[in-house]
């Protein structure tokens, strides 16, 4: 379903990360979810046969949410926080939380979709200046997923399991 024209060089890059990452590099999948409005969401439900289970079609919404999140690979462990936009500078404060979380790798690969704000200048200024001074950090290494090749961004499967269990069915009262 990629249209990218270096889809099988990307896809091979990332495979060879994998299969030969050491115990001092720590690959992550990162990526957004949202943003969503608040507002009663429907979904499967058990419910009597008696009862009729509606979800208003038009709905005041109590807020609006954005997820930015990375899965390690190697341990399985995500790390996520709010945002307000999708844009580089919170590219640039996830790269600064794993930076900070996984201060004893000697390499992060940061892996992600082809959105625009996950290759900026200013994103690409910024990994190469901490790299340029990284000698006791973590380098960061960049490895974009091919155009239109989302189901290859692992972290989406978590943001579907997410959506399942925490938000299909839900009626919170706020963000």
């Amino acid at each position: 379903t990629s249209n990218d024209p270096e889809y099988r060089t990307k896809v091979q890059r990332i495979t060879s990360i994998l299969s030969t990452i050491g115990t001092e590099e720590r690959f992550f999948s990162v990526d957004e979810f949202g943003p969503f409005h608040i507002t009663m969401k429907g979904g499967r439900k058990l419910v009597a046969p008696s009862d009729e289970y509606t979800v208003p079609q038009w709905q005041k919404s109590k807020g609006c949410l954005i997820v930015t999140g990375a899965l390690e690979l190697c341990g399985n462990q995500v790390t996520h926080f709010f945002s307000k936009k999708k844009n580089t500078a919170e590219m640039i404060r996830m790269a600064e939380t794993l930076l900070a979380e996984y201060s004893d790798a000697r390499t992060l690969y940061l892996s992600w979709d082809a959105a625009s704000w996950h290759m900026s200048k200013a994103l690409l200024a910024f990994v190469d200046e901490h790299n340029a001074k990284a000698s006791d950090l973590p380098r960061i290494d960049l490895v974009p997923l091919p155009a239109s090749a989302q189901f290859l961004n692992v972290i989406e499967s978590v943001f579907s399991g997410m959506a399942r269990a925490i938000i299909h069915n839900s009626d919170y009262p706020s963000v």
